[in-house]
């Protein structure tokens, strides 16, 4: 009893580091289309390069954290494969999915994980929402519709591109989920560069198919694409996975329409209205209220264990040691 009273003192509210990551990972991910746009290579090389790129990084800190291919579970190189070919998946249907909509269209679409991630903790993982939260969720995606909601275009001539930024938020959700249940029991780092290893194939493979140019003669963009994308804002992502809720991840995905937003004016003269600077205002404070004290989240079942009759993992001892 006063254990179980100790843990729930310490998960009253997430606290601070895994937020901070979250929120600067999804800023460092905002940036990814821009650097897309630079490069001289099609949308699909694009992703094929971010994550070859990053991949001997990410590979070289998981080796420099002490890690090695021989104490990862068995059980856990299939999900991480397979969290790999999601998330090729993802960046393969939406960088062509861009080209055959509008960018408002693609990032609408593309973010439907904001929507499908928090419901799956909703209805799988039992995370139920405080009312607090519920009310944060319910301003984050009013921050949304209004971050996209003036240049919103719904047309058959978008509808291919629609279907395919839509199918990419569907992996993107997918992604995440097998990712989060990873994390209980491997460290962010080796896992995110083993799912991004199984990436890289199918990417080429698929640029390949499309005829797109892949070999570039303007190395920044890719080299930049790579470092804030992939080693910097994927890791920070996958980290705050293993910490947070569905529902707080969900929320903090609303944060890059709003630096893309910042991104289009900076960059390409984009004229923000009074909607746009409102709807960043609702998914600010969305980020503050679900830092609000409220009951300790549901963790959700690692990948090769159990849940008790309670439905929280049954060996919390070895979780906590093999995701730190």
């Amino acid at each position: 009893m006063h254990d179980a009273t100790a843990s729930r003192k310490t998960t009253d509210r997430p606290s601070l580091l895994p937020i901070t990551a979250l929120i600067v990972g999804n800023i460092a991910l905002a940036f990814g289309p821009w650097f897309v746009r630079l490069t001289d290579v099609g949308p699909v090389a694009a992703g094929f390069w971010r994550l070859s790129l990053a991949v001997p990084l990410l590979f070289a800190g998981a080796v420099a954290g002490d890690w090695r291919p021989r104490t990862m579970r068995r059980a856990t190189w299939f999900p991480l494969a397979l969290a790999g070919l999601c998330f090729a998946g993802d960046l393969g249907a939406w960088h062509v999915g861009i080209l055959k909509t509008t960018m408002a269209n693609a990032t609408l679409f593309g973010n439907s994980a904001t929507l499908i991630y928090p419901i799956y903790g909703f209805l799988i993982a039992r995370a139920w929402p405080t009312r607090m939260q519920g009310l944060a969720l319910l301003m984050a995606l009013a921050g949304g519709a209004l971050l996209m909601g003036r240049s919103y275009d719904l047309s058959p001539e978008n509808f291919a591109g629609d279907l395919l930024c839509m199918f990419a938020g569907v992996l993107y959700a997918g992604y995440f989920i097998i990712m989060a249940r990873v994390s209980a029991t491997t460290a962010p780092l080796p896992a995110l560069a083993l799912s991004s290893l199984v990436s890289t194939l199918p990417l080429l493979l698929f640029a390949l198919a499309l005829g797109e140019k892949i070999w570039p003669t303007n190395w920044g963009p890719l080299v930049t694409l790579a470092l804030l994308s992939q080693v910097v804002g994927q890791s920070l992502m996958i980290y705050a996975l293993g910490k947070l809720s569905p529902l707080v991840i969900g929320i903090a995905l609303l944060t890059q329409p709003v630096v893309s937003g910042a991104i289009g004016w900076f960059a390409y003269d984009e004229v923000l209205g009074a909607p746009d600077f409102v709807g960043a205002i609702l998914v600010g404070l969305a980020l503050v209220l679900v830092r609000r004290r409220s009951p300790a989240p549901v963790q959700l079942a690692p990948v090769g264990c159990e849940r008790d009759e309670t439905g929280a993992p049954a060996d919390r001892s070895t979780s906590r040691e093999a995701s730190g």
